[in-house]
């Protein structure tokens, strides 16, 4: 179970274990960035860079949910993405929360 909030309807944290994060650097190939740069001539929704966006959020939260299970939590509270480039072309997406143990009420 992952959330936002800082608490879950219907639990009880018995245990925070701390910080959990999942990390991935991403950078758009040479057609990406032609077929992106493409579409932005028309404007409207860019599919091309949606779904790079949406690829590397994935990853990332993959990542945050495995590091996760290896501390021995059942659960993720307040949990937060983040973006930043790293140079231009590269993007790193930053999954992180609290990993908590829960139980239900």
């Amino acid at each position: 179970m992952i959330t936002t909030s800082t608490s879950l309807e219907g639990y009880r944290i018995t245990k925070q274990l701390g910080l959990v994060r999942g990390i991935t650097v991403r950078s758009r190939n040479i057609f990406g960035n032609f077929a992106g740069g493409f579409m932005t001539i028309f404007g409207g929704r860019n599919t091309i860079y949606t779904e790079l966006c949406e690829n590397a959020r994935e990853e990332a939260l993959q990542f945050m949910i495995k590091h996760a299970r290896e501390q021995g939590a059942n659960a993720i509270v307040n949990m937060r993405y983040d973006a930043n480039d790293v140079m231009q072309g590269v993007t790193e997406v930053l999954a992180y929360g609290t990993a908590v143990v829960v139980e239900k009420q």
